[in-house]
């Protein structure tokens, strides 16, 4: 090997002399203790590289049944049992599939995207973020409101891809047997049902582009994002084994839904079938054309087969949502309590007054969460600093908290 001029390394700078050993190479040298640093970066490198690979890796013996699948979700969310059993077979099948790829037989099983409709608040996105804590596939959930067409302002349709590969460590094999909970699908909706004669780069746009996503292709994915790092290597991701699962409150599609109920039959058979119609959950009898005339284009409802819906949450739902679930409100707010050494308790009534409250603001679960907000926020603010070891919340403290957040709201109103 030829000789470098200069007799130090290249990597650290140490002269020769302050070495034990001083490998030369052609353009440079490298001693003995950075030598070491390389091989442990190498090994370190090889090892989370195997890691990312196995972390997903599904065993049969492991393979969670959809009754399984249901039963831990009934351990976080309250009621949605048609929701949860849709949800529950899609991932077992979605599974099997990547088994069935493994084996190359001749029946090719195709993927089932799944879509739930469902007001806010009644649990679509707890659905999914509680689902992902069971799988062995790696999931991430995006928001399609942020979408725009490539070259507008706003996020690129491969983003979605971005965050499916950050999650798989960037490991594409892994990425690529995936799930993607694409939330807000609703929002993507183009603004009348013909098709737009201008552009629409946050609807119509977004779902020409999401086709080949849902479909099945080999898409050029920036690992990084896409116009913060013109210059990145692109990243091919083949998504015909990732299962898109979408949600949205279709706001609005109750009207929809009822027009075409009213509409189907004329004369005495008419007036029948409104009898049996339950008006308060209009949901239920949902379908792909009340979806296409909310502005889903054709080609996506035909690329998410399976279609769900959430029921609205009556009283007693969201009366077990306050207490009952692992991660409940109440249980997340005597945790709070819990850490600064104060046991917090509360009068049953409370609860029913959360709940009262909450149906009139018409926020489902998240009303919940907001009104206990305005509960607690001055006893979370108060007491940390005092020596109290207990707090009681009875309902005439609670009416009184939310008189005042009340009254305030009105002034700055």
């Amino acid at each position: 090997m030829a000789k470098s001029t200069n007799e130090s390394c290249s990597f650290c700078g140490k002269p020769k002399k302050d070495t034990q050993l001083l490998i030369t190479g052609l353009h440079g040298n490298i001693c003995e203790s950075c030598a070491e640093q390389a091989h442990l970066i190498a090994e370190e490198t090889k090892a989370s590289s195997k890691k990312a690979s196995s972390q997903f890796k599904i065993e049969k013996n492991e393979l969670p049944k959809p009754v399984e699948i249901k039963t831990f979700l009934d351990q976080y969310v309250i009621g949605q049992d048609q929701a949860k059993r849709y949800l529950a077979v899609s991932v077992y099948n979605h599974y099997k599939r990547l088994m069935q790829i493994e084996s190359a037989d001749e029946v090719e099983i195709e993927k089932s995207n799944i879509i739930m409709v469902g007001s806010t608040g009644t649990g679509k996105t707890l659905l999914a973020k509680t689902i992902a804590r069971l799988l062995k596939v790696p999931f991430t959930i995006v928001d399609a409101t942020v979408l725009t067409e490539a070259g507008y302002v706003g996020e690129d349709i491969e983003s979605i891809l971005s965050r499916l590969l950050q999650v798989a460590d960037y490991n594409v094999e892994s990425a690529q047997r995936g799930i993607v909970f694409i939330d807000e699908i609703d929002k993507i909706a183009r603004k009348g049902d013909n098709p737009s004669i201008t552009r629409d780069v946050s609807g119509e746009g977004v779902q020409q582009g999401l086709l080949k996503l849902l479909e099945g292709s080999v898409v050029n994915v920036p690992p990084q994002g896409g116009r913060k790092h013109p210059d990145q290597k692109m990243i091919a991701v083949d998504t015909k084994n990732i299962l898109f699962i979408c949600g949205g409150a279709f706001d609005g599609i109750n009207k929809k839904i009822a027009q075409r109920l009213n509409t189907k039959v004329v004369g005495y058979a008419a007036s029948k079938i409104k009898i049996g119609i339950d008006k308060d959950n209009m949901l239920q009898y949902i379908s792909p054309q009340d979806l296409k005339s909310f502005g889903l284009i054709p080609e996506i409802i035909g690329r998410l087969p399976i279609l769900t819906y959430l029921s609205p949450l009556d009283r007693v739902a969201l009366r077990n949502i306050l207490t009952e679930p692992k991660n409940s409100i109440i249980k997340q707010y005597k945790k709070i309590f819990e850490i600064d050494g104060i046991k917090l308790s509360f009068d049953d009534d409370v609860y029913d007054f959360i709940v009262d409250t909450a149906i009139v603001y018409k926020l489902g679960a998240r009303g919940l969460r907001s009104i206990s907000e305005d509960i607690m926020i001055d006893a979370m603010y108060h007491y940390p600093s005092t020596k109290e070891k207990k707090l009681h919340i009875d309902l005439k403290y609670a009416q009184e908290r939310i008189r005042k957040e009340e009254t305030i709201q009105n002034k700055i109103a």
